[in-house]
């Protein structure tokens, strides 16, 4: 009979995350799973660029050396199982490698690897276009990695058939906690609330701490122990609803606001949030503080799966590069403004004598002259600033002939440069994101436990139609029968914000209900969109959940390309939201006076 709830921590939100994690996790105890996510667009063209060059590379082997290599004789005696998509562009070698440490240690553990997601050896057969810009492929000769998205039903078999440790490729990021609520509930491919409810519940354990106060709104609640702050549990029950917590003795905080902010990061259409194994509707989630940090989370709603799996393919697009310099003293943004203007104009006279062409893109940002803020910026005259230059060109000798010359302007500045001193920057490709759906059904997925493998095999359901969504009545709007006074957004809410590819989204909690007809009614499409208009080459368009009484907006072309493919300072709009969080809010006096 299924446990009335399983614990599951989250031990890693990126590429690079914090070892101490996973033996904190171990330490609190209790745990039935730990699990582990790895991968974005840029980590996929990284590894398949370490793959390109040793073909049994291309998987997060620190997963290996920092996280199993020490863990694994404690794993093993708490018999606590492990669910990753470390396996990068090379989860077969990953799971070899973690079968060979196994091996080494003495232990008797299972390893099942989930293969399929990798379409590359189909590049030449490809013929798709992509799913935003209707763009055809790129030459696949430029490609660098072509995956598909998994789900979580595939983990599901693999722990079925006796698996302690299973390694994916490219899975959705919720995917390693789903799959183990699927196993251990015995949730079916039409469960589709209780899908929602673990995939929501994945989500929130995805990006580690940012659930238990990191990169919160309130932050100052928090920066006095982020040095030991905890990672989250996530505690589920077989409905789908869970509470999440942290363990003893960390640092941090699981509040509402800390998790209502992790639930709207990076989403998009919060009742349409599409992962493989179902389509999750996030608007009338309730959020409770049950006691300290512990909060529980309820009301996820499911639709049907779509019958395609989301495939990111990426590829080469030439170079880029810039660097950072700081000028300090009175008028020191115009300084470096200054600056810039002429390493530009020195580097095309060089590009010109050279024949290599101009540049095809070009950014100049002064930070600390509030350059992130656009026509909402407040300063005017700094005295200390950063400047943050860079360009695009179709050569690598293009971008090294920017730093060249603008190094060789050393003596030639305005007063006030210094900086850190350090190695001039390099070239680096530019990575570029290509998006496409594949049907489920033209693509096989295996499961390999080393000494043999399994065909699995997706049950057939319903098909998610968009009609099915109704949406939620906006709040009437606030009558202002009283003095009204403006305070900013702050004042009223917590925000989250960050990316998916060239969007980004901006999701606004209400600290109040009372507080959201105000925010609604203030906060329009079009209100957003110019707050953003110095970023923005797209649209905005605004959800409403009634439920968390929040907002998500979600903005298109905003990111100059997004990750490696922009020069943006702010490439993934990690800090959006805090520029939207200083929009001026008018509300009545007498609810500013009780804020």
């Amino acid at each position: 009979m299924a446990k009335k709830t399983i614990r599951i921590g989250g031990a890693s939100g990126y590429w690079g995350d914090s070892a101490m994690a996973t033996p904190q996790l171990l330490k609190a105890g209790g745990l039935d799973y730990i699990v582990f996510d790895y991968l974005a667009e840029i980590t996929m063209s990284i590894m398949a660029r370490a793959r390109a060059k040793d073909p049994a590379a291309g998987f997060a082997r620190d997963f290996i050396g920092a996280v199993l290599k020490p863990n694994l004789a404690d794993l093993a005696r708490q018999g606590v199982k492990v669910i990753s998509n470390a396996g990068g562009v090379n989860p077969r070698s990953c799971g070899e490698a973690a079968r060979a440490l196994i091996a080494e240690q003495g232990l008797n553990l299972t390893v099942a690897v989930i293969e399929g997601d990798d379409l590359m050896d189909r590049k030449d057969q490809l013929s798709v276009r992509e799913m935003y810009s209707g763009e055809d492929l790129p030459d696949p000769a430029r490609l660098a990695s072509i995956n598909a998205y998994l789900g979580a039903f595939p983990i599901a078999r693999a722990l079925a058939e006796g698996a302690d440790i299973v390694i994916t490729g490219r899975s959705v990021d919720s995917a390693v906690t789903l799959g183990a609520c699927i196993h251990e509930f015995g949730w079916a491919a039409d469960d589709w609330d209780q899908l929602a409810g673990g995939t929501l519940a994945g989500h929130l354990l995805e990006c580690g701490p940012q659930a238990t106060g990191g990169n919160f709104t309130d932050w100052r609640l928090v920066v006095e122990d982020i040095d030991t702050i905890g990672y989250p549990i996530g505690e589920v029950a077989a409905d789908g609803s869970f509470d999440v917590v942290k363990p003893q003795g960390t640092g941090g905080i699981v509040s509402v606001g800390t998790v209502s902010e992790q639930m709207l990061y990076e989403i998009g259409d919060p009742q349409a949030y599409i992962v493989p194994d179902v389509v999750c509707d996030f608007s009338g989630v309730r959020i409770t503080q049950v006691s300290d940090d512990r909060v529980n989370v309820a009301g996820a709603r499911g639709y049907p799966a779509t019958d395609t799996y989301k495939v990111s393919a990426t590829y080469g697009d030439g170079w880029r590069g810039g660097t950072l310099m700081t000028f300090y003293g009175v008028d020191a943004d115009q300084k470096a403004e200054g600056f810039a203007k002429g390493a530009f104009k020195r580097a095309r006279t060089a590009l010109r004598a050279s024949n290599l062409g101009d540049f095809s893109e070009t950014s100049v940002e002064v930070l600390g002259a509030e350059s992130q803020f656009g026509e909402s910026r407040r300063i005017d005259g700094a005295r200390e600033v950063v400047l943050k230059f860079a360009a695009k060109h179709p050569e690598a000798a293009g971008i090294g002939t920017l730093l060249k010359e603008a190094t060789g302007m050393g003596l030639a500045t305005p007063p006030g440069l210094s900086g850190f001193a350090g190695g001039r920057a390099k070239p680096s490709p530019v990575i570029r994101l290509f998006s496409f759906l594949i049907p489920k059904d033209e693509l096989p997925i295996q499961i390999d436990f080393g000494d043999r493998e399994i065909d699995f095999e997706a049950a057939a359901t319903e098909t998610f139609d968009a009609a099915a969504i109704q949406r939620p009545t906006p709040p009437p709007a606030p009558i202002g029968d009283g003095e009204m006074v403006e305070v900013p957004l702050i004042d009223l809410a917590w925000g989250r914000s960050g990316d998916k590819g060239n969007k980004a989204n901006v999701g606004i909690i209400a600290r109040k209900a009372e507080y959201l007809p105000h925010i609604w009614s203030a906060l329009s499409e079009d209100v957003v969109a110019g707050r953003f208009a110095h970023f923005l080459e797209g649209g905005a368009e605004r959800y409403l959940m009634p439920g968390p009484h929040a907002i998500n907006f979600l903005m298109h072309e905003v990111l100059g390309g997004g990750g490696v493919a922009s020069l943006r300072n702010d490439a993934q709009g990690k800090g959006y939201a805090q520029i939207l969080l200083d929009q001026p809010i008018s509300i009545p006096k007498a609810m500013a006076e009780n804020l």
